[in-house]
This record gives structure tokens, sequence and C-alpha cells, in this order.
């Protein structure tokens, strides 16, 4: 059996350079400063398999089906009331010690993130390009492992040093900012389609 590693080295370095420091990694970090960390990981890894995965199996007929300005919207607008309840609401540091619903919030929240995202669409060209589905699957996964493994990392042990202050106000700012980024976006994207 000959295993070409070219299409997993490719989509192992791509994701994992496109997701350092993207929204969704920002997101996890933000998410696990307050949370179980493995419950952060876990629900991203299912939300990145869902999304991504599946996409990059199945390929673009799966995008076709979609909303998206309709999902960027809404997005949007959770994102936006998420920050703000979270800049406004109480001033004691809130840790969220339910796994269950760590796992939940954190899968919704990459869902809906990686839908249409730059990395879900490099995915499927990937695999397309490469043709080896399976393996640009496994080279994504493991990139998002490794990419959300380092944001877990750093938002269980460093963030969690920061001021309470300091960490609520830059994470509330930091969700709302994604929010009027996804709901602008679509909105945008609506205008210049009329």
């Amino acid at each position: 059996m000959n295993l070409d590693v070219v299409p997993l080295i490719t989509a192992f370095t791509f994701v994992f350079l496109a997701e350092l420091g993207d929204k969704t990694n920002l997101t996890t970090m933000m998410l696990s400063s307050k949370a179980p960390a493995i419950s952060v990981f876990a629900g991203s890894m299912l939300a990145f398999f869902l999304v991504d995965g599946v996409s990059t199996l199945i390929g673009g007929e799966l995008l076709s089906f979609l909303p998206y300005k309709l999902v960027s919207l809404a997005s949007g607008l959770l994102f936006i009331v998420f920050g703000a309840f979270s800049l406004i609401g109480r001033k004691e540091r809130i840790e969220i010690k339910n796994q269950r619903a760590t796992f939940i919030r954190t899968f919704s929240f990459v869902c809906l993130m990686e839908l249409g995202d730059k990395t879900q669409l490099a995915s499927i060209v990937l695999a397309a390009e490469l043709n080896n589905p399976l393996i640009v699957l496994v080279g994504v996964m493991l990139a998002f492992s490794a990419v959300t493994g380092i944001g877990v990392i750093f938002g269980a042990k460093l963030l969690r040093l920061l001021p309470e202050k300091h960490l609520r106000i830059g994470t509330s700012l930091l969700f709302i900012l994604f929010g009027c980024i996804f709901a602008l976006s679509a909105i945008s994207d609506q205008i210049l389609m009329a």
C-alpha cells in the first residue's frame, strides 16, 4: 500500500496557517478561559468535523443548499447579543461549570463561524484538486486539532491570569466585533445582489 502524503501535508499546512489566529481560534480561546477546556475542545472538533469534514467528503453540493446570507446574519446577531450580555452582565468572573452547556455553546458558535468560511471552501477545493478527499479530511482534522488545542490551552491557562475586568471587556468586544462583521457582510451582500 502506497500512501501519498502530499494531500495530507498540503491540507494540514493550509488549514493550520489559515486558522491560527482566526476568529474561530480566538473564540475557542475566550470560551476556554471561562469554561472546561475539554468541553470547548470537544465541541469545537465536532463542529469542525460536521461543517468542514463533511464538506470535504461531500463537496460543493452541500454548499448550494445553505442560505449563507441568512446564516451569516443570524450568527452575527447571536454574537452581538452574546457579547452585549457579557459586557453588561455581572462583574465577577462567570465560570461555566456545566460541561454539556459548554459543549453545546462551543459547538453552536464554531458551526456558525465555519459555515462558508475560507477553510470550509478550501477543504472542498483541496479534496477535489488533490483527488483524495479522505486523506485531505485527515489533514484538515489534524490541523484543526492542533490549532484548537493551542487555543484551548492558551485560553485555559494564560487568559485566566488576566484581570477579570479586562478579560470580560475584551471577550465581549471581540464577540460584538465578529457579530457586526457577520451581520454587515450579510447585509452588504444582500444590497449588492439587489
